[in-house]
């Protein structure tokens, strides 16, 4: 049977015909990398005592106590969320645990939704919508964990839900309501349509004081200070406690267990690419490798790249970074079939860094050719020379 013009929108909208509030199966999820099979940064990082930290792409770890953690891409081979189609988890350990957590301390692990992918809510009208968590959850530390939507614009706005981890080390299905309030509908309720942040997905593994003034399932316009309950857990409250989270979906519309649609496996390559909008690496992050770059020499110590384009573009301006041992500043020259020239105690800039582009400078003690095509390739003594652009939220 022929689809319709209707059909075929539909299909490429995601929205059920004269309903623009539920999304259909194939459009694409609303969380990035909900299946944790993305990784580009590498599958481990040990000894984490601070903000900002990346494993497992689009998903952050914040430690602001006492705490040590490491932070992994796992593999699975068993268990629940296995037999349900997922190979990878992420997880959180407690390397060192924080017993006695100050007023001010936190930690948490987020998902940021870009605002203008959470239009569709319609937060700050009175047609706001329910949205519905679920999610594949392990831990060996039973009873209360709390997870919170925070949508930082306008007013502060947040919304803080409690779910009961029923068995140790075991996984187990989450389905979590955020219904719609007053609060959220109000004007103050909207979020901004642009790159930023429209919402935070928290997952509270510990929480001082100042932040539990929150109620369970209740929009709040209350700041930081109700972003969890009373009932908050201290995940990290001996060593070796640990959360796993894998298959997150972000569903508009109140579901249950028996409800609730099939997450949305994407192929490896289509989450890769989502993934790229914030974070991309070239070269090696963790294995052997260096990168090259093609460009002209613009004077006898000076070289300039050619445009570099981001495939896909991506959120913003990316922060670009090199990566590697201190020799990463080392380059070799190879110009119009000349002998290679090395060089050493170089500096390297950005020139003209877009959403969609970038050049380099890397200014040498080489004494290169001016107006010379020139092949740049990096150096260094372990080998793992990378460059990193960073746009995450």
């Amino acid at each position: 049977m022929a689809l319709s013009k209707i059909d075929v929108a539909n299909m490429l909208t995601g929205l059920v015909p004269n309903d623009n509030t539920i999304r259909k199966p194939n459009a694409k999820p609303l969380i990035i990398n909900g299946d944790m099979m993305v990784a580009q940064r590498g599958t481990s990082t040990a000894s984490i005592t601070g903000s900002d930290v990346f494993v497992v792409d689009r998903w952050r770890l914040d430690e602001g106590a006492d705490s040590t953690i490491t932070m992994s891409q796992e593999s699975l081979s068993s268990g629940n969320a296995f037999d349900n189609g997922f190979l990878k988890s992420l997880k959180v350990l407690f390397t060192t645990a924080d017993s006695s957590v100050g007023s001010s301390q936190s930690v948490q692990l987020i998902q940021h939704v870009e605002a203008q992918d959470c239009q569709l809510f319609k937060y700050g009208t009175s047609n706001a919508v329910d949205l519905t968590l679920a999610f594949w959850y392990k831990s060996n530390v039973t009873g209360t964990h709390i997870v919170t939507l925070d949508k930082p614009d306008s007013t502060r706005t947040t919304c803080p839900v409690e779910f009961t981890v029923s068995s140790s080390g075991t996984w187990e299905h989450k389905v979590l309501n955020f219904n719609a309030n007053d609060t959220i509908k109000g004007s103050s309720g909207a979020i901004v349509n642009d790159n930023g942040t429209g919402l935070r997905i928290i997952w509270n593994l510990l929480y001082g004081s100042d932040y539990a003034s929150g109620t369970n399932g209740s929009w709040t316009q209350g700041g930081t200070g109700h972003f969890t309950t009373s009932n908050q857990q201290n995940i990290g409250g001996s060593n070796n406690n640990y959360v796993e989270v894998t298959g997150v979906q972000l569903e508009v519309g109140q579901f249950t267990s028996s409800t609730l649609p099939p997450f949305q496996h994407e192929s490896y390559g289509d989450n890769l690419i989502r993934c790229k909008r914030y974070y991309q690496a070239w070269g090696s992050v963790y294995d052997t490798g260096t990168f090259g770059i093609s460009g002209r020499t613009i004077s006898s110590n000076r070289f300039d790249s050619e445009t570099i384009t981001f495939v896909p573009e991506m959120r913003a301006a990316p922060t670009i970074a090199q990566g590697g041992t201190a020799d990463v500043e080392s380059y070799f020259f190879q110009s119009d079939g000349d002998s290679t020239t090395a060089g050493s105690g170089t500096s390297f800039a950005t020139l003209n860094t877009q959403k969609g582009s970038t050049k380099f400078r890397v200014t040498s003690n080489a004494t290169l050719t001016a107006n010379r095509n020139v092949n740049c390739q990096s150096g260094g003594a372990d080998g793992k020379q990378h460059l990193t652009f960073d746009a995450e939220l």
